[in-house]
Formats: structure tokens, sequence, C-alpha cells
């Protein structure tokens, strides 16, 4: 796999999942060990830290899926557990102001503080996790 020079940090990366792989090795009965879901995001916001801004969706809520939510200065990154063994393909509904998930019956709509572009944000479905992001239009306040 290529560098991305842009991306200074993917030998640390590389790394960092080697090492990830020989912990799971490591451990007890290594055979049914897997990860479940992990983002990683490399870029901060000018003033430190990526914080995170809204998490919704908890048990209790038996309609909502459950997510959290981060934003920095350009991107919004949005990371929902999804139900176990849906019927239909979950999907994304990516609009200006607010990203609506759905799977099957289930479905969560975020409100966004920030317009978002949609042509230049994305969705990704793997594992029983959707990870969202959004690309945030410049200088705008909703």
């Amino acid at each position: 796999m290529q560098n991305n020079p842009n991306g200074p940090y993917d030998d640390v990366f590389n790394n960092l999942a080697k090492i990830v792989e020989d912990i799971v090795r490591s451990m007890p009965d290594h055979q049914n060990a897997r990860i479940v879901g992990y983002t990683i995001i490399t870029r901060q916001p000018s003033s430190g830290e990526p914080e995170i801004v809204h998490a919704g969706g908890f048990p209790g809520d038996d309609d909502a899926i459950p997510y959290e939510l981060v934003e920095t200065d350009d991107r919004i990154f949005i990371t929902a557990k999804l139900p176990a063994d849906p019927k239909n393909a979950p999907f994304a509904d990516i609009q200006p102001d607010s990203v609506r998930i759905v799977v099957d019956d289930k479905e969560t709509t975020i409100p966004l503080d920030h317009p978002v572009d949609r042509i230049h944000s994305t969705y990704r479905v793997h594992r029983g996790v959707m990870d969202i992001t959004l690309t945030r239009v410049k200088n705008v306040e909703l």
C-alpha cells in the first residue's frame, strides 16, 4: 500500500495495525476475536482536539440508531452502530442541514449546526458500522 504524501501519519497507522494484529493473535481463543468498526481522524481543528458535539440514539429508544458526531474546522464525522442482520441495505440521506440514517424500520435524523456540501460528502457501511464524512460549507452558519 503506497503512502499518501498528504497523510504523514500513514506509517504510524500501518505500524499500529500490526501491533493490534499481534495483540489479537496473543489473545486466548484469538481465532474468534474481531475488531468491529473504528475511525481514525488525523486532522484536528486549529483550536486543538476535535470535540464530540453530539451523540444520540442510545439504548431505551428502540427506533433510534446510536451514533457519535465529531466536528473539525472543515469536516463533520458521524459513526453509527447499525442493527444486526438488516433486511435492506442501510443508507444515509445527506441533506445540507441534516443527515438521516435509515436501516429497515429504524431511522435517526441528525440535525447539523453547519451546512454541508452534499456532493463532497460520503458514507460507508462496513461490518455493522456506518461512517459518514461530511464536508462543511465554508463560512456559513445555519
